[in-house]
């Protein structure tokens, strides 16, 4: 068990989110599933809460109604290796419903923030060649979803 496990609070949809994230990542399955009894804040029998592994890390999702909702203030961090695992990572999370942002950012139809970035990203932005980092960094926040070649354009200096 890790010693820290993100906690996901969704209105009423935390098993349809859990089912929905385990079916873009791999090594991801859902885990227990814990149901309101009589007397909870939900009706007895619906879903409270559902454990649920994305690429081996562990997430908790709770219903607990819509007091509190998903702000940009978190977001989930995917580190990508290819535009291929970009374009397809961001093309699932945004699936029925997903809106995009900006510099590598959407929000998904249950409204929390991912981040798919490719690990090149990063790379560049940290080389010792100021001029080169500033490129980048300028390229990325004209994007919306990152483009890998764009940035080595930027990085190249073309």
């Amino acid at each position: 068990m890790q010693k820290i496990t993100t906690s996901l609070w969704f209105d009423d949809k935390a098993e349809e989110a859990a089912k929905f994230y385990v079916a873009i990542f791999k090594n991801s399955k859902i885990g227990e599933i814990t149901r309101y009894g009589e007397g909870g804040m939900g009706s007895t029998g619906s879903v409270m809460s559902v454990t649920f592994q994305l690429e081996g890390q562990e997430f908790f999702a709770i219903n607990g109604g819509p007091t509190i909702q998903f702000t940009e203030a978190i977001s989930l961090f995917v580190n990508c290796e290819t535009q291929q695992e970009v374009d397809a990572l961001w093309a699932k999370l945004l699936a029925g419903g997903g809106k995009e942002s900006h510099c590598g950012w959407l929000r998904d139809k249950y409204g929390l923030s991912w981040q798919v970035i490719p690990n090149a990203l990063m790379r560049m932005m940290r080389d010792k060649d100021a001029q080169k980092a500033a490129r980048v960094t300028a390229a990325m926040l004209q994007m919306v979803k990152i483009d890998l070649a764009g940035l080595q354009k930027a990085y190249d200096g073309n």
